[in-house]
């Protein structure tokens, strides 16, 4: 693809600017909530990416609604509920996900929309996981609140 960016070594992480809650950049914060610094912070970043594209007061609850309605629900519910949580494809992601919202992804953090999918698979669970303590998603407007309080 020419014209899309800069080519990055797989398992790089790239530093764009994003989303800003209260002065910092979401893919920073949930980069720093999934642990995810150095050489695997595009987990944070990509995940950051993903919110921030799909835009809105409630960018969590509009992710897990259209993996939902691609069919994802037994794994959204278990990210967000007790137990363990269950594996979801690239594959699955890139359907669900869609090539326009996966491509915007993709270039945010500077890698192809087919790592993209195949890293969001391995980092969607746990980060969801985390980002629902509680076992509910949180409140339009409360993952702020919430990513500051897990920041370590």
């Amino acid at each position: 693809m020419t014209g899309s960016g800069p080519v990055v070594p797989a398992g790089s992480a790239v530093r764009r600017k994003g989303t800003t809650m209260a002065g910092h950049d979401i893919g920073d914060l949930l980069g720093d909530v999934l642990g995810g610094r150095g050489g695997t912070g595009s987990g944070g970043l990509l995940v950051g990416a993903l919110l921030k594209s799909l835009g809105g007061d409630d960018p969590l609850g509009a992710l897990l609604a259209k993996l939902r309605a691609a069919g994802l629900g037994l794994q959204t519910r278990s990210w967000v509920g007790p137990g363990a949580d269950q594996s979801v494809t690239g594959d699955q992601l890139r359907q669900a996900l869609g090539a326009d919202l996966l491509d915007r992804v993709a270039r945010e953090v500077g890698i192809s929309p087919a790592q993209a999918a195949d890293d969001l698979a391995q980092t969607l669970p746990p980060a969801v996981d985390r980002l629902t303590p509680d076992g509910e998603v949180p409140k339009a407007g409360a993952l702020e609140e919430l990513l500051r309080r897990r920041t370590p």
